[in-house]
This record gives C-alpha cells, sequence and structure tokens, in this order.
C-alpha cells in the first residue's frame, strides 16, 4: 500500500497516512489507513470531487472509507461528504446544527468563490451533517493498532475547528484551516481572532516538536512554521 500513494496523486506522510491536494483551492483531503477501518479528513468541494477522491480511496486500498473527520464547516472542506455513504461522520461539537441551518450561506459561499451553480446546489441538498460531535479530544481506534486523535481545538479559523492526530514516528498531525501555507491564513466572518494564536498553542501541545503538520492549503510544514505563523497572527490581530 505505501509504494502506491504516488502512483494513485497522492502524498505518503507515513506508514499507512496518505495526503491529496486537490485542484482549485490547494484543499487537502487526507487517508488513514487500519486493519479494520479507513479515516477520511476532509472531502472536497462538491460532489464530484468527494466521489473521485472515494474511487481513488478505493482503487489504492480495496476498501471502503468508513469514518470521516470533517475540519471545519467551509464548502472546499465538506461538500463531498455525501459521496461516501455509510462512513461515521466527525465533526467538532456544533457543527452539525450549524450545517443544517448554514446551508444558504455555504451555498453562496460556494459559488462565491467559483463553483457552479448546480455543483454548489447538488452537494448542498445531500449535505451530510456530523453524527458523532467532538467535545474535548476523541480517539477512534481504526485496529491493528492504528489509532486518531479527533481534538476541539476552536473557535478559531471557525468556531468549529477539529484536527486529527496520527500517532508515529513521526506523529502526523491534520490541521484544517488553522494552519495554511499557500497562503495567509483566513479569517472570515465565523473566525475567533483572538483565540486562534492560542489554538495553535494547542496543536503545537498535540502534535509535539517532531511531528508533521499537515495544513489544510499548501505543503507540509514543522512545527517551528506553526509557531512563526502563530506569531504572525497574534501580532495581525493584536493578542498574546
Amino acid at each position: 500500500m505505501d509504494a502506491s500513494w504516488e502512483e494513485f496523486g497522492w502524498e505518503r506522510l507515513g506508514h499507512g497516512v496518505g495526503r491529496r491536494r486537490l485542484p482549485g483551492w490547494d484543499a487537502t483531503v487526507a487517508l488513514v489507513v487500519g486493519a479494520d477501518a479507513v479515516l477520511l479528513y476532509d472531502t472536497g468541494s462538491t460532489l464530484r470531487e468527494g466521489a473521485e477522491v472515494r474511487a481513488q480511496a478505493q482503487a489504492l486500498l480495496g476498501r471502503r472509507v468508513t469514518h470521516i473527520a470533517l475540519s471545519h464547516p467551509h464548502f472546499d472542506h465538506v461538500l463531498g461528504t455525501a459521496a461516501f455513504s455509510g462512513a461515521q461522520v466527525y465533526g467538532a461539537v456544533g457543527m452539525r446544527d450549524l450545517l443544517k441551518r448554514g446551508a444558504d450561506e455555504l451555498h453562496s459561499s460556494a459559488v462565491r468563490h467559483g463553483v457552479g451553480e448546480h455543483d454548489a446546489a447538488e452537494a448542498v441538498d445531500a449535505l451530510v451533517a456530523p453524527r458523532h460531535e467532538v467535545c474535548g479530544e476523541w480517539t477512534i481506534d481504526l485496529g491493528g493498532g492504528r489509532e486518531v486523535l479527533l481534538a476541539d481545538v476552536g473557535p478559531a479559523h471557525s468556531g468549529h475547528d477539529l484536527v486529527a492526530v496520527v500517532p508515529g514516528s513521526p506523529a502526523v498531525v491534520l490541521c484544517g484551516d488553522l494552519v495554511e501555507e499557500s497562503g495567509e491564513p483566513q479569517a472570515g466572518r465565523d473566525a475567533f481572532p483572538a483565540r486562534w494564536p492560542l489554538s495553535l498553542d494547542r496543536l503545537l501541545a498535540l502534535g509535539g516538536e517532531d511531528a508533521v503538520y499537515v495544513p489544510g492549503h499548501g505543503a507540509v510544514v514543522d512545527a517551528a512554521f506553526v509557531r512563526d505563523q502563530r506569531e504572525q497572527l497574534a501580532v495581525r490581530f493584536g493578542v498574546s
């Protein structure tokens, strides 16, 4: 399996862990593979994109995605979720209600950023909200000794920021848009700038100095990059 990631256009991050940078918004989706189950972190910006990720995962692993963790409720990270029927979906506490009552805003945001009207409407109509909400931390056992820690570390980039930590040598930390490498971190109307640096402190505490940190957009970074971005955000928003 690990020798095949690159053949499918994915980047290997560690044993049984890989990610793909999707076209358009350079958003990351990641797979974590256990003996019994497979977790996908984020699902893309449309049902078509989600279906493509599903097909690649099936071809790469010969198995279905069983668990989905959504990093935060922005269109480019959640609108492909309905392509994964039967998967158990996790999000930060409060995300379920937000997605249910915020469908119009999600549709508008997708179209405003360049998703076609039909694709946006189709994905929002089929939108799958998290069944499992993470308050604090939640460990998922994927089998064969592979566990994934989900941690609600927001609010920061959004009101509902969920990271995934995959123990290993090194550990892999899936950061969502708490960290961005291919552009400046974006703070929209639902951001909590005053709390963002604190969330990055929590992220660093979870991952540690030697972890691989995977931004929601851009290349893999290290702890020093995360610390530097934390300080930039503190200066930008006038917080400590």
